[in-house]
């Protein structure tokens, strides 16, 4: 499975701080058995962030997109809209699945506004800015993303 991951995040795109959940995710990623071909840091601007998952959408060697950032309630919180922009179909099941596993953790999970969906072949799903809410998410859904890449390949 090659995925791409692009971190959204006005302050780590500036340089005022270092993207820690970007290289969390990479890592739990390849110790999963995937492969991170392409890796993106974006500020939170619907435009840019749906610009970069269009092109990252079309590129055939990316299966899966993992955004991480901008999935709150805050008013600069747009991946979720940025994600709608993009996707041709919205897989909600993905989003509920990350959702009720961080519930488990902390009510505050309930907050976040995950999407997931596909476009064309490529698989994209949002996840929490926190580092710990990242792996957390991912962690819930790592191990069906596989059969959903396959079914988008079939």
């Amino acid at each position: 499975m090659n995925v791409a991951v692009l971190t959204v995040s006005d302050r780590a795109s500036r340089g005022v701080y270092t993207d820690e959940a970007g290289p969390l995710v990479r890592r739990v990623i390849v110790e999963n058995g995937g492969r991170v071909v392409a890796i993106g840091l974006v500020p939170d601007e619907r435009d840019q962030i749906a610009s970069i998952l269009l092109a990252m959408s079309e590129d055939p060697e990316i299966d899966l997109i993992v955004t991480t950032g901008g999935t709150g309630l805050g008013a600069r919180d747009v991946t979720p809209e940025a994600t709608r922009d993009v996707i041709e179909r919205e897989a909600p099941g993905i989003a509920e699945a990350m959702r009720a596993a961080g519930m488990r953790i902390t009510p505050n999970a309930a907050l976040s506004r995950q999407v997931c969906g596909t476009r064309d072949r490529t698989l994209i799903i949002n996840l929490p800015g926190s580092p710990k809410a990242a792996a957390e998410s991912l962690g819930a859904v790592i191990d069906i993303l596989p059969h959903a890449v396959e079914m988008l390949r079939a």
